[in-house]
């Protein structure tokens, strides 16, 4: 199945010249429907014309953003960062 998602500038090109490999989203219900192998097109803002398609190798859940940070990142000040970052995506609700 192919989702499309749309990603700012820096993380877009991150995901293009890999180094960026992890995409974290809320795991609401669009995103329920991602399976890994899946495919993901993922649209450059602001004009959305370059475009990318990655594969879903894995899925991380967890109850909050920062439970989920500290499966993949050890460090805690950068764990505090990333988790503090996605609040100005989504509320602490």
């Amino acid at each position: 199945m192919l989702h499309k998602m749309k990603l700012k500038e820096s993380p877009f090109e991150r995901i293009k010249n890999g180094t960026k490999t992890i995409e974290f989203r809320l795991y609401d219900e669009k995103r329920t429907q991602i399976k890994i192998g899946d495919k993901i097109e993922f649209s450059k803002l602001p004009e959305l014309e370059e475009k990318i398609v990655v594969e879903v190798l894995d899925l991380y859940k967890d109850v909050s953003f920062e439970e989920l940070f500290k499966k993949v990142f050890t460090d805690k000040e950068e764990i505090e960062r990333k988790t503090q970052s996605m609040f100005q995506f989504y509320t602490h609700e």
